[in-house]
């Protein structure tokens, strides 16, 4: 596998509006391409915005959902492949022929949409089906897979995309900075975001903290560590509807150290160099030749005690 550099964003989207958001979409992949990166990689739903869709009824979520392989974004993103000789990928809704919502994450290079993956365990809005299986696809060579925002938290899932042979897993959220159970957990004010220059510190202090990255830091790294794997993290900075959330995409390695990561108030995107080397000098490696699953194939199976339900919420992040 040759080395490859990937891109991971930040930037701040607008609800409903998909023309602004591919021209940033755009923008960033120029400059990402102009700097060396060979892939790049943006939020979930960054094409159409996120958080806002809790709002929408059905109608109106069908109109904003594209069909794929070939809705106007997917169409855009390929223009944009081909003439910044980059690949891309970023979030939207999707709709089938027969009326069915995803939330959908998809690769394109300039032949056009090479991947597309459901998320597992969709929130934000009640007409959204989860998908239904994991995605494996290639990026020069690397067997790359996706997992979007919750996705990630249910550890099955990383390991299972491991196991069916991704060594890079991309990872887009729209996350942090809401309430939850867990400890620290909260909102960012948003008051803070309108003179964030004034308040930068303020800003950084809040997103670093248990509100935001040092969440994260609990479990993320594991992920990579425990399965080898480069995980490429990508999050939203600014306001996401009513909501601020706090950016800090990264990108971490098998080793579970992070590589690259944004750390502005601005829409940015830092790179890493992808080599093959570290994904069997990490520990996660050796952990999965010496697995056992003879001993807990029936355990992992398991059904739910009870009748298992989903659950529909707003804002889950942990």
């Amino acid at each position: 596998m040759k080395l490859l550099k990937i891109a991971t964003v930040q930037f701040e989207n607008r609800s409903g509006d998909k023309e602004y958001n591919l021209s940033v979409i755009g923008s960033l992949s120029k400059q990402a391409s102009e700097q060396g990166a060979d892939v790049i990689s943006f939020h979930e739903c960054s094409i159409t915005g996120y958080t806002f869709a809790r709002k929408l009824s059905r109608d109106q979520m069908l109109e904003l959902a594209e069909e794929l392989p070939n809705g106007p974004s997917i169409i855009k993103l390929r223009e944009y492949a081909e003439q910044f000789d980059i690949v891309i990928l970023a979030g939207l809704f999707e709709k089938d022929a027969d009326g069915n919502m995803y939330k959908a994450y998809v690769c394109v290079d300039k032949t056009g949409m090479i991947a597309r993956h459901r998320k597992l365990h969709p929130f934000i809005n009640p007409n959204l089906l989860p998908g239904d299986k994991y995605t494996i696809f290639e990026i020069g060579g690397w067997k790359c897979g996706i997992l979007i925002c919750y996705d990630n938290n249910i550890i099955e899932n990383v390991r299972a995309t491991k196991l069916l042979g991704a060594d890079i897993i991309f990872m887009p959220h729209v996350t942090m900075c809401t309430p939850s159970t867990r400890p620290g957990a909260g909102f960012v004010d948003a008051e803070l975001w309108k003179d964030k220059e004034a308040n930068a510190l303020v800003l950084r202090q809040e997103f670093d903290s248990l509100k935001g990255k040092a969440w994260l830091m609990k479990w993320l790294p594991s992920r990579a560590y425990d399965n080898a794997v480069y995980v490429v993290f990508s999050n939203p900075i600014g306001m996401d509807d009513d909501q601020l959330k706090n950016g800090c995409s990264m990108i971490i390695d098998p080793f579970g150290d992070v590589t690259a990561e944004c750390r502005s108030l601005t829409n940015e995107f830092a790179i890493a160099e992808i080599t093959a080397e570290k994904l069997t000098a990490a520990g996660g490696f050796r952990y999965l030749e010496a697995r056992r699953p003879d001993l807990y194939r029936e355990i992992i199976g398991m059904e739910h005690e009870g009748k298992q339900k989903v659950v529909w919420l707003q804002n889950p992040e942990d």
